[in-house]
């Protein structure tokens, strides 16, 4: 197989850069280590990367043994180092690094130079974060690990394996994204409970909203307004509640970016204002906040039953719009996808991220769907209300502007379809 001469020196050099990339972090690291004890530092670790661009250059050009004797004899070469080492330390990183820029560099001798590239990246981050790490490790309990195990299982065990295609009534359901929607669900919730566990109750009532809002903005909105109503003073709850429908407006131009990207760019120009409105008035009380509250201690990480609930919602909501594109057109749809939202946003998204792009228009679709934030952040202002009363206001206020501004994009998008 014939290489082109500048080909083989790119790939090269990639190997001896990734090679050096991972000794110089490794030499800094075992920098106090008197000489004679290291398995690899900043030399060794680079000529082991060069190695591996040289075997797999070798294995390219159609030279396969020459490239295994060069992997086996630095192999070889690694496991006598650490052997000789083990008994001083036990520390098996060194050795373990170097077998994996043996093989990163082989990836780049064989032409596979950005993806051994990016992997030397991600290895010398992880070597980097070392002792980040290991204090993030030190304060997870058992309930912390069994639910990573849970997750990981919900995440990497099951959605790989289903099947990505239409089937069930009306064709209406794809397995793949109906458990998408399941990794979703459990995913914030994961995510609010690892972000509760690394921040702890140091930033007090902002950080637990920040972080709920992105789980559910209206439990937050409904939580924070219990706690204003049942105490003096709590300025922490009313940015706290603002903070909460902010995540919110993100979260759902997340959501819509990748359940319904077709309706992404006309839902963003409805969305931004109000999320921009929403902010500033976020920040605002944010700044008038004197001191933290308690945070709330995490509940459940993985919540299966919520989250299979909501699938549940979905699927149904999925083959009702089936029946109302078939029925009534787009505009029976986007009737539909606006009584979906009004109970829950999310599963509006997903709901239109299921039709086919002949069921409705990208604009209709957009309008339905912040139809139901404005349906959402009204119902929010009424709990806030309704639980805080009169201490309530100022954070009823601050939902209250952004809501008008999305009502107001709304009407205009409204008017510009030709609707009135």
């Amino acid at each position: 197989m014939d290489v082109e001469p500048r080909h083989l020196i790119i790939r090269l050099a990639a190997a001896l850069a990734i090679g050096a990339l991972a000794g110089i972090e490794r030499g800094w690291t075992l920098r106090d280590r008197r000489d004679g004890t290291r398995v690899a530092g900043v030399r060794t670790v680079t000529l082991i990367g060069l190695a591996g661009g040289v075997a797999g250059i070798e294995a390219s050009l159609g030279q396969p043994i020459a490239a295994a004797a060069i992997v086996a004899a630095i192999a070889a070469l690694l496991v006598a180092g650490y052997a000789r080492a083990a008994h001083q330390q036990a520390d098996a990183t060194s050795a373990a690094t170097g077998v994996l820029v043996l093989a990163i560099g082989f990836l780049a001798g064989i032409g596979i130079v950005g993806p051994a590239l990016a992997a030397a990246a991600l290895a010398v981050l992880i070597l980097a974060l070392r002792d980040n790490l290991h204090r993030f490790v030190a304060r997870l309990d058992q309930r912390d690990i069994k639910a990573l195990a849970r997750f990981a299982v919900i995440a990497l065990a099951v959605l790989p394996f289903l099947p990505d295609r239409a089937m069930g009534p009306l064709l209406a359901w794809n397995p793949f994204r109906l458990w998408l929607v399941v990794v979703l669900v459990t995913g914030f919730s994961f995510a609010g409970y690892a972000a509760n566990r690394v921040f702890g109750t140091q930033h007090g009532t902002i950080a637990t909203a920040v972080i709920g809002g992105a789980y559910s903005s209206t439990a937050v909105t409904q939580s924070l307004a219990q706690r204003m109503r049942d105490s003096t003073s709590d300025p922490t709850a009313t940015a706290g509640i603002a903070l909460a429908s902010t995540v919110m407006y993100g979260r759902v131009l997340v959501l819509v970016a990748m359940l319904a990207g077709r309706v992404f760019l006309p839902f963003a120009t409805l969305i931004t204002p109000a999320l921009v409105t929403q902010a500033v008035a976020s920040l605002w009380l944010y700044r008038r906040a004197s001191g933290n509250g308690a945070a709330a201690a995490p509940g459940n990480p993985i919540a299966m039953l919520p989250a299979l609930s909501f699938m549940a919602f979905v699927a149904v909501a999925a083959v009702a719009a089936r029946w109302a594109e078939a029925r009534f057109g787009s505009s029976g749809i986007a009737m539909l996808l606006f009584l979906v939202g009004s109970a829950d946003v999310d599963a509006s998204i997903v709901t239109a991220g299921g039709l086919p792009p002949s069921a409705i228009a990208p604009d209709l679709a957009a309008l339905a769907l912040a139809g139901t934030v404005v349906a959402n952040m009204t119902l929010k202002i009424g709990v806030t209300l309704a639980y805080a009363g009169r201490r309530g206001t100022a954070a009823a206020l601050a939902l209250a502007a952004s809501t008008l501004v999305l009502a107001a994009s709304c009407a205009f998008a409204w008017v510009a379809i030709g609707g009135g």
